[in-house]
Order: structure tokens, then sequence, then C-alpha cells
């Protein structure tokens, strides 16, 4: 009896032993894909930049105050282009539009397209690369169409609509970015949202982040520009 509580005394010392020798990053990785009973062990996704229903009625809350349609279909989208009420996203060696958008969407309002061009310009000069547009103003139209295939896209109409329906949104692609060029990104937007003058969230399976534009943006940066012009005098 006596030796065979040695040797249980024993084990229980060399396992403990075992364990005190083995990496913490063995243990982590272990954690992190160790499954049972067929299925891998959920990983929670906790972005900086999370998407909310709160934010989605802020969005459409902005839109209500500036009184903007949701654009319908293609002939009220090209009416807004005629008149001015939509810009072209231009490409330029800081900006790059994604293929997959098709000419006659690649509109925004004008206070946007001032963000994508000051976004686009900070990361080129950060990182030597252009910024990606992967999506811009929407139809109706357009937006049921989409709902068919992604079950994530926002409704066309409501409360939570989507905010690419009044061209004030646009998605940036995530995909392909380093560590570096994600936490840039997310460092940059967090700032803008702090100030109140984007939303945005971090999408997971459309791999972009979403970014609606106030168009308080537009006084924020025209103040910036004086400030910056004071200092050079």
């Amino acid at each position: 009896m006596g030796i065979r509580k040695s040797l249980l005394t024993f084990s229980a010392v060399l396992l403990l032993a075992l364990m005190a020798a083995t990496p913490a990053s063995a243990v982590r990785r272990y954690s992190r894909y160790r499954h049972h009973k067929g299925h891998y062990r959920h990983i929670v996704w906790n972005p900086v930049l999370k998407g909310s229903y709160d934010s989605m009625l802020r969005q459409n809350e902005e839109i209500d105050r500036l009184q903007l349609p949701r654009i319908m279909d293609d002939a009220q989208l090209e009416e807004l282009v005629r008149i001015e009420e939509l810009v072209p996203i231009e490409e330029s060696k800081s900006l790059h539009v994604s293929p997959a958008i098709k000419q006659d969407k690649r509109y925004c309002r004008p206070w946007t397209n001032y963000f994508l061009q000051d976004m686009g310009e900070a990361y080129y000069n950060e990182f030597h690369v252009p910024l990606q547009v992967n999506s811009a103003v929407r139809t109706m139209e357009q937006q049921r169409k989409l709902r068919r295939h992604n079950r994530n896209a926002a409704p066309e109409d409501g409360d939570v609509s989507s905010s690419h329906l009044a061209g004030i949104t646009v998605d940036l692609a995530k995909r392909g970015l380093t560590r570096a060029q994600h936490k840039w990104v997310e460092d940059y937007l967090k700032n803008l949202r702090d100030l109140r003058l984007v939303e945005v969230a971090e999408e997971r399976r459309q791999a972009c982040f979403h970014v609606m534009v106030s168009d308080r943006y537009t006084e924020w940066r025209e103040t910036n520009a004086l400030a910056d012009k004071l200092v050079k005098e």
C-alpha cells in the first residue's frame, strides 16, 4: 500500500513538472484548436470597430436629418448624378476602385468623396499603396437583389435600411492588409468615429470596413485646413 501511494505521488509530481515545462504558446495553441466531438472550439470575433443595431439606427437618422432620399432605381441615381448631388469616385495613386463596382455605381456624396481622398492620401503616405473602395452608392433595387444571396446585407427599407442607398457610405477593403495596415485603418476610423464624423463597422463575412460619413466632415476638414495654413504662416 505504501509503495502504491509513493508511485501515485511520484506520478503527480512528474505531471506537474511536465505542465510547468510546457511553453505557454503551446498551451494557447492547444486551447485554440482543441476539438470536442468533431467540432472546433468557437473563437470569439471581437473587432475594435464593431457594428451594432444602434449604429444602423444612427446611420438612418443621419440620412433623415439631411433629408436625403433612399435611391430607388437607376433612373433616380442618374438624375442625382446629373444635378451633381452625387459625385464620381476618381481613381488615383492613393485610391483604387474595385473592378467589382460597376461604372454607374462609382458615386457618392461630396463629403464622402472628401473623406475618401483624405484617407486615401494619408494611407498612401504611410504605406505607399492605394486604399481600395469595394462598394459605394446602391439603389433599393440593387440592395434587394443583393439580399437574395447575402443574408447579412441590410434591408432596402425600414429603420435599419442600408445607408449605401443615400450615397453617404462606402466599403473599404480589408482583405490582404498586413497587421500594421489593419491597425492603421482601425485607428484612423476610430478617431473619426469618436469625433462623431463617421459610423463604422468592421464586417466579418464581406472582408471590409463599412463607413458612413456625416456631412459634418466637410466643416471639420475645412477647419483643419485653415488651422494648418495658419501654422505654416
